[in-house]
């Protein structure tokens, strides 16, 4: 009995559920290569493999004749019926020519070969176990690092690979470490084989999570929109809900935030923000900027622009460290977003209300028009100080704010719209 060859069949039908008839197959198919080669001028060779007992016979077919003249192809009647009696000449019949030394060249010769074939039937065994599953949790241990930080995990019948990239920068694993991860992709390798590819960089990740967490998700009732996510740091999820009744916000969050908390956890205290989702792209803004309050807007479809002013003191918070909260707010919209302090913005107007009012144009020393937005009493009280645009833009807007009934945010709007219609 070949030991070594059963123990191989029973560790990749135990290890790697390939089944035991494939490894045959594979093993006789590449040993028949060396046995041409071993069994000089013979044709017709094959070579069988007891499953059992891990036995190897090589046969090679010869023909029966009367008086023998290639060795390699005949074989004598009487040698012949020593085999089966009943052979007669101008028959074949299977000789076992195993020879001496053949499991030693057999194992050179065929290596290479009998490692692709294994290698495509694992492949296999793979792509069955582990294609239907793209995007599902997985969970498994770190065996080893290779190519630097890039991660191999022990599934149990494979191994898969969690490259540097698709784990956050701040994550630090050893080996023996247990890796809860995303099962990304399964990828063909350039030596045939196949790869599991894991991930906990992905968006795809985080939203799992919440899933795994919020029975309302897989009962249809509330929906992630959107999410986007700075792998460590940050993660914002736009959250809707098909029944009035339920708060897709409040469900995500759960009962004294357990639910979120959880998915924190297993993201190692990356920061999550829920957000409400709106149709309108400035309701959503200001839904993931809540409580800052947006001052005055810009929305410009040519550009693709979300243009905001805030106050001074939320700059700071709106941008986000090294511009992150910005950043994820921009991709959550779909818009370049530019935020501006209102300090910012008010000197910004003055001096383009300055150098309107300083400009040759004739039309703004004639007597002040109704101004969009304006009640008729409103602009009757401000045209007993002001007769003409100039006059007006020359002023401030506390100046302005000083005719009754006008408060300096409505003194802010009457000269913008003046800026607006003569720009």
């Amino acid at each position: 009995m070949n030991k070594d060859l059963i123990a191989i069949f029973e560790y990749l039908e135990r290890e790697k559920g390939i089944k035991r008839d494939v490894v045959v197959k594979a093993i006789e198919e590449s040993l028949c290569a060396a046995a041409q080669k071993s069994v000089s001028g013979a044709s017709n060779v094959t070579v069988t493999i007891n499953s059992k007992t891990g036995n190897i016979d090589v046969l090679c077919e010869k023909e029966i004749v009367d008086e023998v003249e290639v060795p390699a192809q005949e074989i004598s009647i009487e040698t012949a019926r020593e085999i089966d009696p009943d052979c007669q000449i101008g028959q074949f019949i299977d000789i076992i020519v195993t020879p001496k030394d053949f499991g030693r060249i057999a194992a050179q010769k065929a290596k290479q070969i009998i490692t692709r074939k294994l290698r495509s039937a694992e492949r296999d065994v793979i792509y069955e176990e582990y294609r239907h599953r793209i995007n599902e949790l997985v969970s498994g241990t770190v065996k080893r690092f290779v190519k630097g930080s890039n991660l191999i995990v022990d599934l149990g019948k494979v191994e898969a690979i969690m490259p540097k990239r698709e784990y956050p920068k701040i994550e630090r694993y050893n080996v023996g470490d247990r890796v809860y991860a995303l099962l990304l992709a399964v990828n063909d390798t350039e030596n045939g084989g196949a790869e599991v590819v894991l991930s906990r960089s992905s968006p795809e990740f985080v939203r799992q999570l919440v899933m795994q967490e919020v029975p309302e998700i897989s009962d249809g009732i509330v929906t992630i929109e959107k999410l986007v996510r700075e792998p460590g740091y940050r993660t914002k999820i736009c959250v809707n809900s098909s029944d009035s009744k339920v708060d897709p916000v409040g469900a995500c969050v759960g009962m004294r935030g357990l639910r979120v908390k959880n998915v924190v956890r297993e993201l190692h205290n990356e920061k999550i923000d829920i957000i409400p989702h709106s149709e309108d792209s400035l309701n959503l803004l200001q839904n993931a900027l809540s409580p800052i309050e947006i001052r005055k807007f810009n929305i410009s479809e040519d550009d693709n622009t979300i243009s905001i002013v805030i106050d001074d003191d939320d700059f700071a918070a709106v941008i986000g460290k090294k511009g992150m909260n910005a950043r994820l707010n921009s991709q959550l919209l779909g818009y370049a977003l530019e935020v501006q302090r209102i300090r910012d913005y008010k000197l910004q107007m003055t001096l383009q209300r300055s150098e309107l009012a300083e400009s040759d144009d004739p039309t703004l020393d004639e007597p002040l028009k109704e101004i969009d937005g304006i009640n008729k009493l409103i602009f009757e009280h401000m045209a007993d100080k002001y007769n003409t645009t100039r006059e007006l833009l020359k002023s401030t807007p506390e100046e302005i704010a000083e005719i009754p009934g006008i408060s300096l945010d409505m003194a802010d709007f009457i000269l913008e719209q003046i800026r607006k219609q003569r720009t």
